[in-house]
This record gives C-alpha cells, structure tokens and sequence, in this order.
C-alpha cells in the first residue's frame, strides 16, 4: 500500500531533500545537492519568493520506504502576470512504479485544484527563475551548475498520466577552440565599430559597487527576459537572494554588463560549472562541499552561460554577439575551455540560430516542461 506523508516540520524538509539520492543510487552522473542550501529554498521565513508564493511537499512510502516525493507550488504572481490558472509540480522524485507517480501527480494536483488551478505545469524546482524541466536525453553526462538530471523513465511516468509537453529547453555546447567562427569575428568587429559598446566587469568581491551593480542587473534582467514563456519578474528582494548565492561561485571576469553610451542594456551571467567538483561530494554536506571544491577546483572545465540578454529596444542590433566574443575570452584566460549555454526555448529561433550558426555550438541536452488541465 502507498502512504502519502505530508511534510510539515524542518526535519521533514531535510528528510525530503536528502531522499533524492536515493532515486540514483549507483549512478556516477548524480550530483548530490548541498542539504543545507536546499533548506534555505524551501524557508518560508527567509526566502523572499513566499511573500507571494506558497508550497506543500509530500513524500510517497511504500512498505515503510521511500518510493517518492513531490513539491505543489503556487505562484501568484505568474497567475497574475500570465493571467491564467497555472500551478506548478516541482522536485519530483519515483521509483519507475506508474501507481506511485500518480498518487504522487494526485496529490498535488488536489492541493493545487483546492486554490483554483486548473492547470499543473512542471517541473519548476520552485520556480522558472532556478532548476527546471525533466532530462530528455544525454544521461551519460552530469548536470552543469543549476541544470537538473533526471531519469528517462520520468517522461513515461508523466505521459501515462496524461500530462503532454508544454515545452522543450535547449542546452549548447561551446568549444572555444572553434567558437570563435569567421561570422562571429565579422560581426562583432562590424557591431563594436558601429555601436561603441563597452563591456565593464561586476567586481563581484567589491561589496559597494557590486550593490550599485545587482540593481542594474536586476533591471535588465527583468526587463529582458519580460516577454519570456513562463517568465516573472523578480522582486528586489527575490533577486538579492539569488544575487547572494551567486556571487559565492561567480567571477568578476564572466559577470559583464554591456553599455551603450553609458547607458546599460543588457548583460550576461556565467559560472563555472562547480558541479565537476561537487560530483565527488556524496553526503551533500556543506563541509563536503568545501573540500570538494578545494580538492577538486582542478576538475572544472566548463561554465555555464545562465542568462545572456540584451533589453527590447536593443534588440537586433547584434549586440549578443559582444557578449559571447568577451566571454569566450574571459573563459580561456581563466582556463575553461567549454561553455555550456542553457537553457535555450525551444521556439526561441533567433537565439538557437545565432548558436549554431555563428558560434558552432552544438545542441548536447534538452528538458522538457509538462502540463496538464486539472
């Protein structure tokens, strides 16, 4: 018989995230998450995004073990910038039993159905702005910083329950041995000549001016990424949440805000990818971490182009262009010789195009979205 628990207390949360390792025992691609950083995303009490959002967890037994869990989310906001009824299932977790998954898809779908949803969209872990989406393919690969992986047998468990995908993400890879193709030399000399941009570094470990810096990339980023599928602009206190993670694993060298006659319009965020170390870190304690990414610094290879936008009226002008060429520069000379660029829409043809065809990337990975009318 399943038995579904709802998780109410701390303790229940800490369990709830430490059963995920249970779903890839003997799998050499699992990056464990660090137990106490994951805690502060489900603090109603200090992560900002509660002010207007809300969640429930469950977790699935089953002979007295753990056989799954589930996260119901409610996000006003969404609702009331995409004017719709959309709630979200997120932090989904089975074994391949399909009468797991569905009383697992059952019980938040009536958690959401009980605050007027009438539609359940996921994964979002909690929301578009952090892990999203189910692996699709490349499951002899580990997941970059922030991406997730999951098993195959996630995307059966949805459709036999009658979700259909609402959307596919794209991941790219870049060489820097080759991005840096004839097309894009082109450009970026024609577009620098012509727009006199200037790329300035956020000095990420000078806390005044970094200060100055997260308004305005909070500005652009929001401004940016405003007509995006799924998207919700971030409150000031949301993104210096997220701001204060970052900035523990970012550098000042691939933080760049791009300006136009003083004026900023637009901006890229790149980390290196500290999943490479954190791989080795099975317990997911924060002294693990530590160690990991001491011991194993060496192993980081990659970065991982977060977000990379220009705002409205800036737009085709080719000014992404400067954005990668700087990038592409910034990661040799701190030697990481790969990028990966996610997530991409599906349906985004400008930015897939300019990819492919300028910088030779190659589309390794892709997440899918899932709904379905509740």
């Amino acid at each position: 018989m399943i038995k579904i628990k709802e998780v109410k207390s701390k303790s229940d949360i800490k369990q709830f995230i430490k059963t995920q390792k249970l779903f890839y025992i003997g799998n050499p691609n699992f990056v464990s998450p660090i137990v106490s950083e994951e805690m502060k995303n489900f603090d109603k009490g200090k992560n900002p995004l509660y002010k207007h959002a809300d969640y429930q967890l469950f977790i699935a037994e089953k002979d007295g073990k753990v056989v799954g869990r589930i996260a119901a989310i409610e996000n006003s906001r969404h609702n009331e910038i995409h004017n719709d009824s959309v709630g979200f299932f997120g932090f989904f977790e089975s074994i391949n039993d399909q009468n797991v998954a569905n009383e697992l898809f059952d019980v938040a779908k009536n958690w959401l159905l009980a605050r007027g949803k009438n539609i359940m969209r996921g994964p979002t872990n909690p929301t578009f702005n952090d892990v999203i989406g189910f692996s699709v393919d490349a499951f002899d690969l580990p997941p970059v910083i922030l991406n997730p992986y999951t098993n195959l047998y996630y995307l059966d468990l949805c459709e036999n329950y009658g979700m259909k995908k609402a959307k596919d993400l794209f991941a790219y890879k870049l060489e820097n041995h080759n991005y840096r193709s004839e097309k894009l030399i082109r450009y970026h000399n024609l577009i620098q000549q012509k727009t006199n941009a200037v790329l300035c570094e956020v000095d990420i470990k000078n806390k005044k001016q970094l200060k100055e810096d997260v308004i305005i990339l909070k500005e652009l980023y929001n401004l940016a990424w405003e007509k995006n599928w799924g998207f919700v602009k971030m409150t000031d206190e949301e993104f210096d949440f997220l701001a204060e993670s970052l900035v523990q694993v970012g550098k000042k060298e691939l933080t760049l805000i791009l300006k136009i006659e003083g004026k900023p319009v637009g901006f890229a965020l790149v980390l290196p990818d500290i999943n490479q170390a954190l791989i080795h870190n099975k317990s997911g304690s924060m002294l693990g971490a530590g160690w990991s990414l001491l011991t194993k610094k060496k192993d980081i290879n990659t970065c991982r182009i977060i977000v990379l936008g220009v705002i409205p009226e800036y737009r085709q002008k080719g000014l992404e262009v400067l954005l990668y060429y700087r990038i592409g520069d910034a990661a040799l000379k701190l030697g990481i010789p790969t990028g990966d660029a996610s997530w991409v829409l599906e349906d985004n043809e400008m930015m897939n195009r300019g990819l492919t065809q300028t910088m030779n990337a190659v589309k390794y990975k892709t997440f899918r979205i899932y709904e379905k009318n509740i």
